[in-house]
């Protein structure tokens, strides 16, 4: 698979977010030991950006892929996040971009993923409530302590980026895009300041792959059931949108997701997708679309897909 560089750290064109191997995605009961064998069949792959969070269970997730990634660790770009935590009483998401907070959770981290130092390390979300400078700082501090090679940001606007970078240099911005999520502005952004790029629901969180129909239901604790885009109504109307992506990968012998993806990755040459899965099957065909290759035609084509019925949340 092709190499694709993030500000600094080489990793396949494709990677793998591990999120929904324990977190958030319901519908599949968890499997610790396909999901082990997911990872490792990603590596032979190339697909070599693994992805995780501590907020992922909370903890769980990476624990998990600590423990996939016994003996193969040096084979992967390993990146997690931290900044967010699950509020127990709540079930809500609190956002802590503290220093104190980044410097306990980078030593927790590592001890759940068994490694001495993390690839990149991300600011899951921004803290309003401190100054960013002040987050970004304690971040940069880790790459001085040799705990951290890279540090990046998530969900993030174009302005946030730049007062990063005025502390220390921003690796990588993981946002949301896909072909029903755009996100023009900070493509632009990443793509002229050599910013890598890490799309997350790049699948547009499995709608894309054009398995759902207006009759889909999940799990009772899967949260899609709280995203407008698959209410019932709503999923429906944006069956037009995989029709589109279904013609255009007709004509490359290709399947939606495959094709969803290349068009992501056709965004730019630092652009390195995520796409999460808990089967080999699933992770081939991910893994393939790195070698699909659109042309002007059907970028234009895909270009004109109309936004999707109902909000992101």
């Amino acid at each position: 698979m092709d190499q694709r560089n993030l500000g600094g750290l080489s990793a396949g064109a494709i990677g793998l977010g591990c999120m929904g191997m324990t977190h958030a995605y319901t519908n599949a009961p968890r499997d610790d030991a396909e999901s082990i064998k997911v990872i490792h069949r990603a590596i032979d792959l190339g697909v070599t950006l693994i992805d995780t969070s501590d907020v992922y269970g909370p903890f769980t997730n990476e624990e998990l892929v600590g423990r996939a990634l016994r003996g193969r660790r040096d084979e992967v770009v390993l990146a997690t996040k931290v900044g967010l935590t699950l509020d127990a009483a709540t079930g809500e998401y609190v956002r802590d971009g503290s220093p104190a907070h980044i410097q306990e959770g980078v030593r927790a981290s590592l001890r759940r993923l068994g490694t001495d130092h993390i690839d990149l390390y991300q600011l899951h979300r921004v803290d309003e409530k401190v100054p960013l400078e002040e987050s970004w700082g304690a971040l940069a501090a880790l790459v001085d302590e040799g705990l951290v090679r890279a540090v990046g940001l998530s969900d993030v606007r174009p302005d946030q980026i730049a007062a990063a970078q005025a502390v220390h240099p921003v690796a990588t911005v993981q946002n949301e895009l896909s072909l029903w999520t755009r996100d023009d502005e900070v493509v632009k952004y990443t793509s002229s300041h050599g910013i890598g790029l890490i799309p997350y629901s790049p699948l547009g969180r499995g709608f894309l792959t054009g398995t759902m129909t207006a009759g889909t239901t999940f799990a009772a604790d899967d949260f899609r059931n709280r995203l407008p885009r698959f209410s019932g109504e709503a999923l429906d109307a944006n069956q037009a949108i995989v029709e589109r992506v279904r013609a255009v990968a007709a004509r490359h012998d290709a399947t939606p997701g495959q094709v969803a993806l290349a068009w992501v990755l056709a965004q730019g040459p630092s652009v390195v997708p995520i796409p999460g899965t808990k089967r080999i099957g699933r992770l081939e065909e991910n893994a393939a679309a790195a070698s699909l290759t659109l042309t002007e035609a059907d970028l234009r084509e895909l270009n004109e897909i109309p936004p999707p019925v109902g909000s992101r949340y």
